[in-house]
């Protein structure tokens, strides 16, 4: 990056192992479940159950409410954004958030990764809106760090420099990680403008989720992230192979749902970078000529 990115330190982990940089790429994850419940299908659980709010999250950019939904019996912590709730945005349609939400949950559920909770589009108490299910996240596991270093330590890939303070610099890196090495995947597929380090849920039974995905979808370039590490590599076979199916799924049932949230012209854009990716068969590279990572990058 050409100037050091201001990242602050607090929430980053020290310097040491990275956290599930072990973990097998190829492991199976269990289907997230229902905080307070163990309601057989998370989304159908999500799309008709009564929601209560209890609460708002404060830290979210537009309105985040903290919700339980309940349908026979079932019960699952959940958080509901209304349209009404988002703030408008001068390079994204107004009230196009939740529906690029729930795109982005239909394209990791494509790839077999499900990277993304369980996302549906319903009516709430503040009208139309994304519910998603609360993922309950592991504290101890670190995926970034900031590291007084040239070069990042076994088990982590180097982002940039960080500017911790007034006169001192430091390596921002993450885990070198097979979850997170897809999720730089998916973000570039869905051109997510906006991968923080505060959007990374590790839980504890070793899965990853990611969320926020209200600004993505874009006809033009606009991936912002902090999971750089691997830019210019060779995508590896397994992920080359999603890409496929991802390719070959755009063109039949997954366009079709996708036409149903997007623009015309942000599914053929979605087409345009799968295919993109497999021309090249590479991580993409940091942009030069806009912000490469997003702020607050934390």
């Amino acid at each position: 990056m050409p100037a050091p990115e201001r990242v602050p330190a607090g929430g980053l982990t020290p310097a040491g192992t990275a956290a599930g940089a072990d973990h097998d790429a190829a492991a199976p994850g269990g289907e997230p479940r229902a905080a307070g419940g163990t309601g057989p299908d998370p989304h159908e659980l999500l799309r008709r159950g009564e929601l209560e709010v209890r609460g708002r999250l404060h830290a979210s950019s537009n309105s985040a409410l903290y919700c339980e939904a309940r349908l026979d019996g079932s019960e699952a912590a959940c958080v509901y954004k209304p349209v009404a709730g988002e703030r408008p945005l001068w390079d994204f349609p107004d009230g196009t958030l939740a529906r690029r939400e729930v795109a982005a949950h239909l394209v990791s559920e494509a790839t077999g990764w499900d990277l993304i909770p369980p996302t549906v589009l319903r009516d709430g108490p503040y009208g139309e809106g994304m519910c998603q299910l609360w993922i309950e996240t592991d504290p101890q596991a670190g995926l970034l760090a900031l590291v007084d270093a040239d070069e990042p330590g076994p088990g982590w890939k180097a982002v940039g420099l960080a500017q911790v303070d007034a006169d001192r610099t430091a390596l921002l890196v993450h885990a070198d990680d097979p979850r997170l090495r897809r999720l730089a995947v998916l973000d570039a597929v869905i051109n997510n403008a906006d991968r923080k380090g505060g959007h990374l849920l590790p839980t504890p039974d070793g899965r990853l989720y990611a969320i926020d995905h209200g600004i993505t979808f874009a006809v033009e370039d606009k991936l912002r992230t902090l999971l750089w590490g691997w830019a210019g590599e060779p995508l590896p076979g397994e992920i080359r192979e999603v890409l496929e199916k991802l390719r070959t799924e755009l063109d039949g049932a997954l366009g079709e749902r996708l036409d149903g949230l997007l623009a015309p012209q942000e599914v053929e854009a979605t087409r345009r970078r799968v295919a993109e990716l497999l021309r090249t068969g590479l991580h993409p590279g940091p942009p030069d000529d806009r912000p490469a990572v997003p702020w607050p990058p934390v």
